[in-house]
């Protein structure tokens, strides 16, 4: 029956619903270029506060800070798709007016598909051909006997084995049979064309999964390894401090005069004309080594003194012991949160073949009832969720800043404001890239129903004695509700299609665990940081003195 058959009344109420839903959605979109905005000048600020002045270079800088800002956009994106699915329906768990056709929710979840496809897409491109051709272009830069040409042709070569990885990985996820084919006795060329012909129908989506969930593997990995350690090491070295730098002063004072002292000794052997002992050449030149670290210290310690950002620090002493206060909070919070999400899983799974998929919610998760209280009041949990974002971005920044970036034992580079190399920035920025883009799974292990349906409800039939009339109950859309009565976020349907990365997800998620509280209790063992924390160390050969002093 149409619409005009129940009269202008009801005709009236679905155009105030779809002005309703447009609002909405402009109000959303519009949050969302605001955050848009925000989130370029914070990449621009950050990346311009760690390169080095003396070999900044604009390719490198200008490829950082667009790689960050879309991986951080692409995280922003998460709230959008879960406000769009809640309000389609009712708190009482039917679907609005504007909603009930298929067609018109359709139109919506494909809008934001599109802009996950786009924003993924970007991501592999930067991943696998834009950062590695910069990273590689800088690296023959340094070689002055070539030219422009040979340059761009080496650093393409080099990027060729990355987008050879990118292909393998897209071809990998489209023919990975997610479903066995129908007929399982017919021929392989009819076997071939049924995973042609899902590849067509899903337009590429499990190609994208597959490969953008590749990535997020490695990004778990840098997530266990420097955010876990940056949760703990960055509020705690707010509440402990820095040392006084008067008294790392005098006592880099007395460290010169010892050493000098040493050196006096060892010169006054041969006074008399004799040579020194291998021995004592070698313990010389490991103090005259030692001594010219020392004394840079000394200059690095007298600028601090004098620098005014040391003064306004220790003014500001109170509010940094509450930030690191707060800090603490909200990282226990999470692990709490993670690890009863992870109990949840182990008690009440579907099994490791399903990916550790919970049915219903068995265990209160305080993060996922908080993101739910906050979520209709649009846009709480918009703002809850970057908060979440800027604090693993900030924490895995204290985390590379505390331990540099390694190679396995090897450290490549280390990670200093104004003084960090533009290879060292782009080897941040795609471990940033990768940490951003692992906060979406870890948001979801965080929070599942509330990444999975938003604030939807559903109704359900309850049985009743015969001759009784039905009687509807609301419940919470969970992953045991009718496919039809709520609806998916596609960030959930894109990012979990394959069982086996949620199953690494979710033991990698124990790993984090562990890795924070052992990094919670040897920063608590430690003591306070130097006032000039990594800023000279022996092996500063790729730094230059004047570009501090200056």
């Amino acid at each position: 029956m149409s619409i005009e058959a129940h009269g202008p009344g009801l005709l009236q109420e679905v155009k105030m619903a779809d002005q309703s839903l447009l609002s909405e959605s402009a109000l959303g979109w519009c949050i969302f270029a605001i955050v848009f905005l925000v989130i370029l000048s914070f990449c621009w600020v950050y990346i311009r506060k760690y390169q080095s002045r003396q070999e900044s270079e604009v390719i490198s800088t200008i490829t950082a800070i667009c790689a960050l800002a879309i991986a951080l956009i692409t995280s922003a994106l998460l709230p959008v798709d879960i406000f769009l699915v809640s309000y389609m329906k009712h708190p009482n768990g039917t679907y609005k007016e504007w909603a009930e056709n298929n067609e018109t929710r359709g139109q919506i979840e494909d809008t934001v598909l599109y802009a996950y496809y786009s924003l993924y897409s970007i991501l592999l491109f930067c991943v696998f051909l834009w950062i590695p051709f910069v990273y590689f272009y800088y690296e023959e830069k340094d070689d002055d006997n070539i030219n422009k040409c040979s340059q761009v042709k080496n650093a393409l070569k080099y990027t060729t084995g990355f987008i050879i990885v990118c292909a393998a990985l897209l071809l990998i996820g489209a023919f990975v049979p997610l479903e066995a084919p129908p007929n399982q006795n017919g021929t392989q060329w009819e076997k071939m064309q049924y995973l042609f012909e899902e590849l067509g129908n899903n337009h590429g989506v499990p190609a994208l999964s597959f490969s953008i969930s590749s990535l997020t593997l490695i990004g778990m990995l840098a997530v266990i390894t420097y955010t876990a350690y940056g949760m703990s090491v960055l509020p705690l070295n707010l509440i402990k401090g820095t040392r006084s730098v008067v008294y790392e002063r005098l006592e880099n004072t007395e460290d010169i005069e010892e050493v000098e002292n040493q050196m006096e000794k060892i010169k006054a052997k041969c006074e008399d004309g004799r040579p020194l002992s291998s021995r004592d050449r070698r313990n010389l030149q490991e103090f005259e080594d030692k001594l010219q670290v020392l004394q840079r210290r000394g200059r690095h310690l007298e600028i601090a003194e004098s620098h005014c950002c040391t003064k306004v620090g220790s003014a500001l002493r109170p509010l940094k012991i509450l930030l690191g206060i707060f800090f603490i909070l909200f990282a226990l919070l999470f692990v709490v949160a993670l690890f009863i999400s992870n109990l949840d899983k182990a008690l009440h799974s579907a099994g490791i073949t399903s990916g550790f998929m919970v049915f219903g919610t068995n265990l209160t998760n305080p993060l996922n009832e908080l993101l739910l209280t906050l979520q209709p009041v649009f846009p709480l949990d918009y703002v809850l969720i970057t908060v979440i974002t800027m604090y693993f971005v900030f924490t895995s920044m204290a985390g590379i800043r505390n331990m540099g970036i390694w190679f396995f034992w090897i450290r490549l580079y280390k990670i200093r404001p104004k003084r960090t190399r533009p290879q060292a920035l782009l080897f941040l920025c795609m471990i940033l890239l990768l940490i951003v883009l692992h906060t979406s799974f870890m948001i979801y292990s965080l929070a599942p129903q509330y990444v999975m349906y938003g604030s939807q409800n559903y109704l359900l039939q309850s049985p009743m004695p015969p001759g009784n009339n039905t009687t509807w109950t609301t419940k919470t859309c969970d992953a045991d509700a009718p496919q039809d009565e709520c609806t998916v976020t596609r960030s959930y349907l894109f990012l979990h299609k394959f069982w086996f990365f949620s199953t690494i997800y979710y033991f990698g998620n124990w790993v984090f665990i562990g890795v924070f509280l052992i990094g919670l209790l040897v920063s608590c063992c430690k003591g306070k940081k130097s006032v000039i924390e990594g800023e000279v160390e022996a092996d500063d050969s790729d730094m230059s003195e004047d570009e501090y002093v200056h």
